[in-house]
């Protein structure tokens, strides 16, 4: 894969093909996109997830069933979770709270538990949002599903407010094989976190911007991406482009304008 360094304006070069780094989805703004703007818009996870065995979870030496709160952080850990306590045959007690950190994940935990409100803490969107009941059931026993990159935030307001936990390495976060890629090129990609970035670069070490467009949503993949020294020509979220599907339309209207 392969993409003049970034001139310091923009051009606005039309874009005729996009490469989202994530799974294909069945609806998405994106489709009426590719319509309106006459774009190719191709989708492909950089980035997938491998889970950890039950015989190398259990070398870590924590059991899920000695806890009395569990926090989830994603739909992943969910899975994970209880994909290793089948294979531990490990039942969990009906007592056993669980704080999510946003209302899907919540939602999601239905497939596994018999939902009750009063053992199901749900955020909108971070850990913070738990803080009251975080507070009221300090005392009790946490434990953390993570992968491999941790959930630094989560890990970071739970030593701010004092509570104990544990966390436990449950499944991992990986660069997937993009060597297929090695010899088609893109007029821009799109970027929703860091390790997409290093997945890039774990397939493509040599890889140069030259005249590709990226975008990327979040600090945390500007960041990233800033570290590679690459230069992001769409940032979501925005003022005005709280969503990528915005953020992107705002750029085709300067790059490919409707005539």
């Amino acid at each position: 894969m392969s993409a003049t360094i970034q001139a310091k304006e923009e051009t606005y070069k039309k874009v005729k093909t996009i490469l989202v780094s994530q799974p294909k989805p069945e609806r998405s703004p994106y489709y009426d996109l590719e319509k309106k703007y006459g774009l190719q818009i191709d989708w492909r996870p950089f980035i997938h997830v491998e889970p950890v065995s039950a015989k190398e979870y259990r070398k870590q030496r924590v059991y899920p069933d000695e806890y009395t709160v569990i926090i989830f952080t994603s739909k992943y850990a969910v899975d994970h979770f209880f994909r290793l306590c089948d294979e531990m045959r490990i039942k969990m007690s009906q007592e056993t709270k669980y704080f999510c950190v946003t209302e899907a994940v919540a939602n999601y935990l239905q497939k596994f538990i018999i939902y009750r409100k009063r053992k199901v803490f749900a955020g909108n969107k971070s850990i913070e949002d738990l803080t009251s009941a975080l507070k009221k059931h300090r005392n009790e026993k946490f434990l953390l599903p993570c992968n491999n990159l941790g959930s630094q935030d989560v890990t970071a307001y739970l030593k701010e407010l004092g509570i104990q936990y544990q966390d436990a390495l449950m499944y991992r976060t990986v660069s997937s094989d993009l060597s297929d890629l090695s010899d088609v090129t893109y007029d821009m990609l799109v970027f929703f976190s860091p390790q997409g970035i290093e997945s890039l670069f774990d397939n493509f070490p040599d890889f140069k911007q030259n005249e590709t467009r990226i975008a990327v949503f979040g600090n945390s993949t500007l960041k990233a991406l800033e570290e590679k020294s690459l230069v992001a020509n769409v940032k979501a979220p925005a003022p005005e482009a709280p969503s990528m599907a915005t953020a992107l339309e705002l750029y085709l209207q300067k790059s490919n304008p409707l005539t």
